[in-house]
C-alpha cells in the first residue's frame, strides 16, 4: 500500500466523518445559542433548560438525517471494500 493511498483513505475518513457529524452538532449548536440567548434575555441559569432541547433537536435531526447518514456510511464502507484488491496488489 502507497503513502499516497494511505493518505487518500485517510482523507476520506476525514470528510465522511466531519459529513456525518455536520447535521447533529449545527443543530446543537443553533438550539444551544437560542437557549443561551433566551437565558440571558430572562436571566434564567437553569442546566435542564439547556440540556432537554437539545437533547430533542439532536434526536430529531437524527430522525430526519438518519437515512442520509446511513446510505453515506454505507457508500463509503463499501467503496473501502471494493478498494481492497487494488490495495493489496500495490497497485
Amino acid at each position: 500500500m502507497t503513502p499516497e493511498a494511505v493518505l487518500d483513505i485517510a482523507m476520506q475518513g476525514l470528510l465522511i466523518a466531519a459529513k456525518l457529524a455536520a447535521p447533529l452538532l449545527v443543530t446543537a449548536l443553533v438550539v444551544g445559542f437560542a437557549i443561551s440567548l433566551l437565558q440571558s434575555i430572562t436571566q434564567i441559569q437553569e442546566v435542564t433548560l439547556s440540556f432537554v432541547p437539545k437533547a430533542i433537536a439532536v434526536a430529531l435531526a437524527l430522525v430526519v438525517c438518519g437515512n442520509w447518514m446511513m446510505s453515506e456510511a454505507i457508500a463509503f464502507t463499501l467503496g473501502m471494500f471494493d478498494r481492497v484488491p487494488h490495495l493489496l496488489s500495490g497497485g
